[in-house]
């Protein structure tokens, strides 16, 4: 079952027989994977009123557990949101009423985020559908496909530097 990374590659072994150009067999298809997946998770976040990073913000504040509130230093290190944006999407997300930000009760100077009674309802709504979402995504691939995925990408990703927190 050729692909269009395999035509892609087969391409370069035609033009370019003096390269090795198998790493774009992986890279290719990431780049590909990640657009139809990305699409499919945004569709997803979109019938919530999400977008991925706001998604994120509250699945981690809820993840965090009671009482469902960090420093925003501590959201951005536990979110997959980079510290540049943490501001803007706190600020939308506290204006929809799903977040709150108070001064901490253990030290004055600084401030935490806490899911609201919306934002702690939207997230479990939101939740069970994105996960159905990637479930549908994975349905082509058996149980020890899907081990032998996950166990290939952490490798990957600790030879890269990733660390485990």
């Amino acid at each position: 079952m050729a692909d269009h990374v395999d035509r892609v590659v087969a391409q370069w072994a035609a033009e370019r027989p003096d390269l090795d150009v198998s790493p774009m067999e992986v890279f290719g298809r990431l780049k590909r994977l990640y657009r139809l997946v990305d699409a499919a998770l945004n569709r997803t976040f979109a019938e919530h009123g999400l977008d991925a990073a706001s998604f994120d913000v509250l699945a981690t504040l809820k993840r965090s557990g009671p009482p469902y509130r960090l420093t925003p230093t501590g959201l951005m290190q536990s979110a997959m949101v980079t510290s540049g944006a943490i501001t803007q999407r706190l600020d939308r997300l506290e204006a929809r009423g799903l977040v709150t930000r108070t001064r901490s009760d253990h030290d004055g100077r600084s401030r935490e985020v806490a899911l609201t009674p919306e934002g702690h309802t939207l997230i479990e709504r939101a939740l069970p559908d994105h996960l159905a979402t990637e479930f549908g995504l994975l349905e082509g691939l058996d149980d020890a496909r899907t081990a032998a995925l996950v166990d290939a990408m952490r490798t990957l990703l600790a030879t890269l530097g990733d660390g485990t927190d």
